[in-house]
């Protein structure tokens, strides 16, 4: 059962008595006002949470969760244990893979150059101009308010910080922040900043897991070993992990 928005303030009782409020389907749940189109494709376990539009033609998979006041545009498609917080904004012709996480107010933009007029005044229409979407490949994380600037490709398990503005494509695993957006260093799948191997070659290690991830050349990021060293000395500390980065040292904010 997914979590309720807000429910750290609230009490366990209070929490009960909105799922109960939430109407059931034979696959998914939706909380009262909310908007799904019935174009909309929903994936079985998935939660659509109050105030939250979900536009025709939307694909959600399976375990889905899209927060209070989130849009879904028309035609986005997302994988399967996708989260989509509170009021983040999530325009066509988006394309989220499985497990992308989307923070409070997060935006993905869909057009190269925004009018509301055409050049002689008249109402821009669908006709005048070519939606472009922004792409999460699988675990990618973006951050509170940050801003995807169409048409970018966030890389797998990649993560863009809060606040952070994207205008150009993330490598997979990469660490970015700021405005623009500029990689700080790299993340394994379980989030943690990765760390130098200690053993000289241009393996990284998370900290937590313990797993090794290579440089891809076909992505310009990491991917993970598939049969790291098992003698292999563990990480260096975090402080040579950053000083050993070609980015500034210092740690990205938190997403």
């Amino acid at each position: 059962m997914p979590s309720a928005p807000g429910s750290s303030s609230r009490s366990a009782a209070q929490v009960r008595g909105i799922v109960e409020a939430m109407t059931d389907t034979p696959s998914y749940r939706v909380a009262p006002g909310a908007d799904i189109s019935e174009d909309a494709t929903i994936g079985d376990g998935s939660a659509i949470w109050h105030l939250a539009q979900v536009r025709e033609g939307a694909r959600l998979g399976t375990d889905c969760i899209v927060g209070r006041g989130a849009y879904i545009g028309s035609g986005v498609e997302m994988g399967d244990g996708c989260k989509v917080q509170n009021h983040a904004l999530v325009y066509e012709p988006a394309k989220l893979a499985d497990g992308v996480f989307v923070g409070p107010a997060a935006v993905f933009t869909n057009d190269h150059f925004p009018r509301a007029v055409n050049p002689d005044l008249s109402p821009k229409s669908a006709s005048d101009w070519e939606p472009v979407g922004v792409v999460c490949e699988t675990g990618a994380s973006i951050g509170a308010r940050a801003v995807c600037v169409a048409p970018v490709t966030i890389g797998a398990w990649a993560m863009v910080a809060a606040g952070a503005t994207v205008v150009k494509d993330v490598p997979p695993h990469a660490l970015v922040a700021g405005v623009p957006a500029r990689r700080l260093g790299w993340v394994g799948r379980a989030g943690e900043k990765l760390v130098p191997a200690s053993d000289g070659t241009d393996s990284w290690v998370c900290p937590t897991t313990g797993e090794w991830y290579v440089p891809d050349d076909s992505t310009g990021g990491l991917s993970l070993a598939t049969t790291p060293p098992t003698d292999a000395p563990r990480a260096t500390g975090l402080d040579d992990a950053d000083d050993s980065d070609d980015t500034d040292a210092q740690d990205g904010p938190a997403a």
